[in-house]
Parts: C-alpha cells; sequence; structure tokens
C-alpha cells in the first residue's frame, strides 16, 4: 500500500468486495473499510440466495435462451411501471453478463444457471447462482480472494463516518472510527460507499417505508443509512427512498427463509382467516406488505412433498425444513387443525387452487399457474411478513459516481448496492429478484473500472489474469 494512501476506499465488505477486486485487478490500491467483525454471516450479500441476473450470459446461450439488455430493461421498467432510472437499468442490464462471466472466470466462482423454476418479473430466466444457493458461499469465495490480495488492506471492525473533499470539491479522503470510538484520517482521492441502505435504522423506516415499518427485519444490522449521511451532507441527491424489497415468506418461528420458489411451484398462501388474498405469482416483496396489511399480519405458506423436494436445493429452505417448523397433515380438515384455521376455508381454497392448476377454473386473483394440484400429505409453514433491504439511496450514474441534483457527479465519489438509488422504482411492487445484488456487485464492478481510470496508476490491461492484481 502507498504511503501516500490508498487509490481507493471501499466501504462495505459486502458487494464491496467486488469493487475492490476487480480495481486491485487494474492496478489499484485498495483499502477495504467493515464496520462489523461479524459480517461473513451477518450483512445482506451473505444472508442472500445469490441470484445475480445476467442478460446474454453463455450458460444462457448454452440452455438455447435468448436474451438481451434490452429485453432485461424492459423488464425493469415493466415490472416499476415505467418509474424505475431507464439509465441506470441500461448500464446495469449491459454489465450483468460480463460480471457473472467475470466472476466465473477472474475470480473462480462457480456459478450456474437457474433454470428449474421462473422468478416473478424476468420474462427469460437469467438469474446466476452458486451451489447451495446461498449468499455465505459467494461472500465467502470473494473474501478469500480479498485476503489473497497484495493490493487490498482491510480494516476490520471500523466505519466509514465521514468523506473529505478539497477545495475543488473533489474527493480528498476519509474518516473511519474503530468501535472504541477513536479515529484515524487516510488520505484518497476515491470512495466506494457500498454500505447497504437503512434497513436498520427503524427511523428511516417508519418516514420513508411506513407500510413495512412494523414487519421484522432480516437484514445486516449495519445497514443504518451511513452512505446516504455522508452523501447528502456533501450535497448528493438522493431517490427512491421508499424503495425497499421485502419478503412474505419468512418462518415465523425460525426466522428462516421459506423461499418464493415454494409458491412458483405451486403453493399458496393463507391469510389468519385460511382464505389466500391475491395472485402470489406477482412477486415475493411485494406480497410482504400485502401480508403487513392481513389480520394479524400473519399467514400460512401452504405446499406439499412434491414442492418441497424440488426446494432442496436452496440452502434456507433445508434449514427452515431442518428446523422442524413445517407441519404435515393427509387431508383439508387435519391441514385446519394443525393451523388453526378454518376447516372450510382451507378446504375451498385447496379444491380451488386444485382445480385452476387442473385447468377446470379460472383463478380469482388472476394466478395463471399454479404448477399442479397439491396432493396429501400437505405440509404448512407460519410466515410473516419481513424487510430485506431498503432499494433507495445515493443518485449515480452510469459509472457509479455520486451526483449532485444539478446532475454533475462528485469526483471520486462513488455508491452501489442499497447505498445508490437502484432499479427498484418506488415501494415494494417493483423489485425483481437479483436487483439487490446486481446493482451490489454491478455498480462495484463499475466504479472501479472508472476509479482506475481517475484514479492511481494507468489501468492495468482488465482482461490479464486475475491472479496478478489479486494473488
Amino acid at each position: 500500500m502507498s504511503g501516500q494512501g490508498p487509490d481507493l476506499v471501499v466501504a462495505g465488505a459486502g458487494g464491496g468486495l467486488v469493487g475492490a477486486l476487480r480495481a486491485a485487478q487494474l492496478g489499484l490500491d485498495v483499502l477495504l473499510v467493515e464496520a462489523t467483525e461479524h459480517y461473513r454471516r451477518g450483512n445482506n450479500t451473505s444472508m442472500s440466495t445469490a441470484m445475480i441476473p445476467g442478460a446474454g450470459s453463455r450458460w444462457q446461450r448454452a440452455a438455447g435462451l435468448y436474451d438481451s439488455a434490452d429485453l432485461f430493461v424492459a423488464d425493469v421498467l415493466r415490472k416499476t411501471h415505467g418509474a424505475a432510472d431507464p439509465r441506470l437499468a441500461r448500464a446495469l442490464a449491459e454489465v450483468s453478463a460480463p460480471l457473472v462471466e467475470w466472476l466465473a472466470d477472474d475470480t473462480g466462482l462457480a456459478l450456474e444457471l437457474v433454470t428449474d423454476f421462473h422468478y416473478p418479473g424476468h420474462s427469460v430466466d437469467r438469474c446466476h447462482t452458486v451451489p447451495g444457493r446461498h449468499g455465505t458461499v459467494l461472500l465467502d469465495h470473494l473474501v478469500e480472494r480479498v485476503t489473497g490480495s497484495p493490493r487490498i488492506d482491510l480494516l476490520v471492525p471500523a466505519r466509514l463516518v465521514d468523506v473529505r473533499l478539497d477545495a475543488a470539491g473533489a474527493v480528498s479522503g476519509v474518516v473511519v472510527q474503530r468501535p472504541d470510538g477513536s479515529r484515524e484520517e487516510i488520505d484518497t482521492r476515491a470512495v466506494l460507499l457500498a454500505t447497504n441502505g437503512y434497513g436498520a435504522d427503524r427511523a428511516l423506516v417508519a418516514e420513508h417505508a411506513p407500510e413495512i415499518a412494523a414487519a421484522v427485519y432480516h437484514g445486516s444490522e449495519a445497514s443504518r443509512g451511513d452512505a446516504l449521511r455522508i452523501g447528502t451532507a456533501l450535497g448528493a441527491a438522493s431517490a427512491f427512498l421508499d424503495a425497499y424489497q421485502g419478503h412474505a415468506a419468512l418462518a415465523q418461528r425460525s426466522a428462516t427463509l421459506v423461499g418464493w420458489a415454494t409458491v412458483m411451484h405451486g403453493g399458496f398462501l393463507l391469510d389468519s382467516t385460511g382464505h389466500r388474498f391475491g395472485d402470489e405469482t406477482t412477486g415475493y416483496s411485494e406480497y410482504a406488505a400485502a401480508l403487513a396489511a392481513r389480520p394479524g399480519a400473519t399467514g400460512w405458506l401452504i405446499l406439499d412433498r412434491r414442492i418441497a423436494d424440488a426446494c432442496l436445493a436452496f440452502t434456507d429452505f433445508r434449514q427452515t425444513v431442518e428446523s422442524g417448523v413445517l407441519v404435515s397433515a393427509d387431508d383439508p380438515a387435519a391441514l385446519a387443525e394443525v393451523t388453526g384455521l378454518p376447516v372450510a376455508a382451507v378446504a375451498a381454497e385447496l379444491a380451488g387452487a386444485a382445480a385452476v392448476a387442473r385447468g377446470e377454473a379460472v383463478d380469482r386473483f388472476g394466478r395463471a399457474s399454479f404448477e399442479a394440484p397439491l396432493a396429501p400429505p400437505y405440509l404448512a409453514v407460519r410466515v410473516v411478513p419481513a424487510l430485506f433491504h431498503t432499494q433507495g439511496g445515493l443518485v449515480v450514474d452510469e459509472h457509479a459516481r455520486v451526483l449532485r441534483p444539478d446532475g454533475s457527479a462528485i469526483p471520486g465519489l462513488y455508491a452501489s448496492g442499497g447505498a445508490a438509488a437502484g432499479i427498484s422504482g418506488h415501494g415494494a411492487a417493483g423489485y425483481l429478484a437479483g436487483n439487490g445484488l446486481l446493482p451490489a456487485l454491478g455498480l462495484a464492478y463499475l466504479a472501479a473500472d472508472h476509479a482506475a481510470g481517475t484514479a492511481g496508476p494507468a489501468p492495468a490491461d482488465p482482461h490479464r489474469p486475475i491472479d496478478e492484481g489479486i494473488r
């Protein structure tokens, strides 16, 4: 590390790991600052299902699937009803395939295309994930590569609390704080804020997303809005602060994620009155708000053995099964008894869903498919709505540069993931699977590319083996 300070400071060891690795590959010296020593199991990247969209990837081509940045952008705009920033959506769609291929080829990450079920809102299967479909696998791999890099130093635990600007308004340094309260000023010309959003700050959630404020928070406790506070104090613009990713399938007793693959394979939700209350396949994020508005803000996810077997590829679902929170019943009456729901309502909903699955009826909520009728023994798990992370933040451009309200960039300041205003529009309904990880990893990647052209030495060959830059 240069005695004049690092070329780039990255705050946040989630998606920020990608920014650090890419910058190191391009010849920059990097300091990675992380607030909590438990980040490998406690940040939102580690808690995700590691779904990374890649539009036009080689895995799609191998599967005979046509996809493109145009299709991806169209899906984003359709899901958000045109509210998403089209410029940012375009930038992320275009980098998505190069990103997943870089992760595989240059960092050695094992990736596979998910084709066994279809995520709501994506017109083609484009989500890539790791074996086990869990963020800990992704994060552990990236951490291993970072810790092996001679160009990356880690400062853990330490919290980035301020960014200094010079007289010209460009980044000149940062202030980091240790848990004992001691502070250190570090000179640098570029900073990537990758500290996620403000989901752990209940007051901010109540202010910007009141519909989900009473829900369980299932995200990093370090997501306290640091980037939003730092950026706005420097004159940055913010947008989409009401946007968030919710989830309607968090098991109440075990606090494990049941997962929405259960729904896409034919499961459905009943509220505390024993009735369905909408088309579950619209998306797990908006359904969190729908569940939060039901009596008691709780419900039951109903599935069967076929669905359970199909979902065992997900570590989260296996952990839910192993926790013992699923109950089993051989008929509708028994299902009503073990769930405490009215038997007439449970029987009617099972029969109605089966009729739609057989093509004998049209779903009253417009749901197109249940894949197959549920068969006994029925399985059920009590679920509660959850807030996973916020999706609004600092306005950034296609290089992840933080922008002022007049559209000018703050030189040297970048934001990614939940620290940036993302591509989910307003509220929860615009969230597509991968709208958390793609801005987290993709914007970090874009920030590193831009920083390498403006800070430190001349950019190295971006196609050289990554081992030269990070081992």
